[in-house]
């Protein structure tokens, strides 16, 4: 098992057993309940009124910060949010994917920045 897959694991309440696991169980706790971080910055994007976009809430997508259907399989609880500007215009899309105003970034970015930051620097001073 994975070092990701297992941290996961220990978060559920399970025990690592030395016990083959079935594949099915495998996949299902490499699944995502909580949005990743797909960048620490927001991306900057240009959009059409009247068109429709999926904003990817999950994090896994590949063609961010737009949904390419990766949370059927990584997140299935997580649904891209759909939305239709009124007018052309550059917008800041969220990519930590810890906005408030999804799908627009409110600046949360910082404190996930901050964070790490922070996680980092425990690190050395241990």
């Amino acid at each position: 098992m994975n070092t990701s897959g297992f941290i996961v694991a220990v978060r559920r309440g399970w025990t690592h057993t030395r016990r083959p696991v079935p594949s099915s169980m495998v996949q299902h706790c490499l699944q995502s309940t909580q949005p990743v971080a797909a960048a620490r910055l927001p991306y900057r994007v240009k959009v059409s009124a009247g068109k429709r976009y999926a904003w990817c809430a999950c994090g896994h997508s590949k063609k961010q910060p737009f949904c390419d259907g990766a949370h059927k399989s990584k997140a299935p609880s997580i649904s891209p949010l759909r939305f239709t500007p009124e007018k052309d215009r550059t917008v800041m899309l969220c990519a930590c994917k810890q906005t408030k105003g999804a799908p627009y970034c409110d600046g949360s970015h910082f404190k996930v920045i901050f964070q790490d930051l922070v996680k980092s620097m425990k690190g050395v001073f241990k």
